[in-house]
């Protein structure tokens, strides 16, 4: 079933119950980690673990997003700023306990390629913020498997 879910801010990702923040180094450059999140949504399934379709919807303005269990978000860009960030909110899912969730994408230069980092911010029942944290390590490793993915594909291999 799907539910909508609490509309929230670009400052849900400091203030957000529970925020889960990764980063890693991609040795391609800000210009076109960027280009591979917001201009290359459908890209997504190729590199992102977990993400088996990803579709921009109202010219660009939002997202539709498929995990390979069968999630799905409807989301909504709350920043697209060329080589620096790209953030979105989920309006809609049918995942369970979710309230509110924004995640942000922050790059900025390193050497010739790029420090990402990316902040999972949410909310839920206590349960819910008192688990989530107990999967920092599994999605830790999902997001660098994803960014040396996005570096292959980058790299043309």
């Amino acid at each position: 079933m799907t539910r909508r879910l609490r509309p929230v801010a670009l400052d849900f990702a400091a203030s957000a119950p529970l925020r889960l923040a990764f980063t890693a180094e991609a040795a391609a450059p800000p210009e076109a980690v960027y280009a591979a999140l917001a201009d290359d949504v459908p890209g997504w399934a190729d590199w992102f673990t977990g993400v088996a379709r990803a579709a921009p919807t109202d010219d660009g303005l939002g997202r539709e997003v498929r995990l390979t269990g069968g999630t799905r978000f409807s989301e909504t860009i709350m920043a697209a700023e060329p080589a620096a960030r790209y953030a979105y909110r989920v309006d809609t899912t049918n995942a369970p306990a979710l309230q509110a969730l924004l995640e942000d994408w922050q790059l900025t230069p390193a050497g010739a390629g790029t420090r990402v980092r990316w902040t999972f911010a949410a909310d839920g029942p206590a349960p819910f913020r008192w688990l989530m944290p107990l999967a920092r390590p599994a999605l830790g490793r999902s997001f660098r498997a994803s960014i040396r993915a996005l570096d292959r594909r980058l790299a043309g291999g």
